[in-house]
């Protein structure tokens, strides 16, 4: 059977199907729990959070299902100066962003204390909460932290965008490898060369991983449809991670313009851009993304911040131009609006194509 596997046994999964995981808000628990109640792996980007906010998430997760389920964390949270700036240099950055809170009637906001967590604390929290398993991006743990997540029984599970980071994601010992395609929406992952040196596309990267692991593949990356699922257990894969498809159905965090724009004509042109968060990332792309081609972005999670203390008033005002629309280059593949109704077609298609 398609769906009986190392990566099923290993995690206690019907169908080796796992939600990718959004980070900065657009996960959320309905769409988590309706994906692992269907026999996949739901998943919730935690990296935004405090990690007092960890504790409380994973409880509220446990009251909703009883299945398997996964919390991301970024190893790498901070980019060279993106911890802090000063008032001196916190003034000419409010110029840079001022045409755009000027142009929703906003004020400008204050200078924060801080601009994004710190993963060191945000781990132990997380291991001390044990979610069944921990994903991470952006790194590898150090060994005391693998080591802590397998005395406690959970899983890790790691993404790796090119072969040398697959390799080094195995010699370490984690669990599952997801390998990432460009084609991907939301932030290239890499961690040991710069994400612009690591675009390996999906059909190319997943036999090459495949062959050179002794862990269970994970593919991800441009899959939308059973076709996709098929193809990639076909080049290798145990499993396969679906992004974009999950982030435009209603359960998801993100807001309705993104949905919506998810099933327009606009979807079929993605960019990768570093202009919302400082990092490379894939989405529709929009008036944000062309006025700051060329343009060097604030460090993450500096630049993060302060599109991020813009975009909700967009979003509420219409404004597709002025938010970040992550999705994939899957993106025209889409039909499905609901978690549920999705889940089944994959199931449905896949089998069909490897009866």
């Amino acid at each position: 059977m398609w769906h009986d596997n190392d990566f099923t046994r290993r995690l206690g999964l019907r169908y080796p199907i796992v939600q990718g995981p959004f980070g900065g808000g657009l996960s959320s628990i309905d769409l988590m729990v309706a994906v692992s109640e269907a026999g996949g792996l739901g998943s919730f980007g935690a990296h935004h959070l405090a990690p007092e906010k960890l504790g409380d998430l994973t409880r509220q997760i446990r009251a909703r299902t009883q299945r398997p389920f996964a919390l991301n964390l970024w190893v790498s949270n901070q980019d060279p100066g993106g911890d802090r700036l000063t008032a001196d240099q916190f003034a000419p950055a409010i110029e840079r962003f001022r045409p755009y809170y000027d142009a929703l009637g906003m004020s400008p906001p204050p200078m924060p204390e801080r601009y994004g967590q710190h993963f060191e604390d945000q781990v132990q929290a997380m291991l001390d909460a044990a979610p069944p398993v921990m994903s991470f991006v952006f790194g590898i743990p150090s060994p005391a932290i693998l080591s802590e997540c397998r005395s406690r029984g959970i899983a890790t599970m790691g993404t790796i965008t090119t072969i040398d980071e697959a390799i080094a994601m195995d010699q370490a010992g984690v669990d599952i490898i997801v390998a990432t395609g460009f084609e991907a929406g939301g932030h290239r992952v890499s961690f040991l060369r710069s994400a612009e040196e690591s675009l390996t596309g999906t059909l190319a990267l997943i036999p090459q991983v495949a062959d050179r692991v002794s862990r269970p593949v994970i593919a991800a990356g441009g899959i939308a449809d059973g076709r996709g699922v098929a193809a990639a257990l076909t080049l290798g894969a145990q499993g396969v991670q679906i992004g974009t498809a999950f982030l435009a159905c209603e359960e998801s965090g993100t807001n309705e313009l993104h949905r919506k724009m998810l099933f327009t004509d606009d979807a079929k042109y993605t960019a990768l851009t570093r202009a919302f968060s400082g990092r490379l990332a894939r989405g529709i792309r929009n008036r944000f993304v062309e006025e700051w081609e060329g343009v060097a972005p604030l460090p993450y999670p500096i630049q993060n911040w302060f599109t991020g203390t813009f975009k909700a008033t967009a979003a509420a005002q219409g404004r597709g131009d002025m938010i970040s629309l992550w999705g994939g280059q899957g993106a025209p593949l889409l039909k499905h609006r609901h978690a549920q109704a999705l889940f089944d077609a994959l199931v449905a298609e896949t089998a069909a194509l490897l009866r």
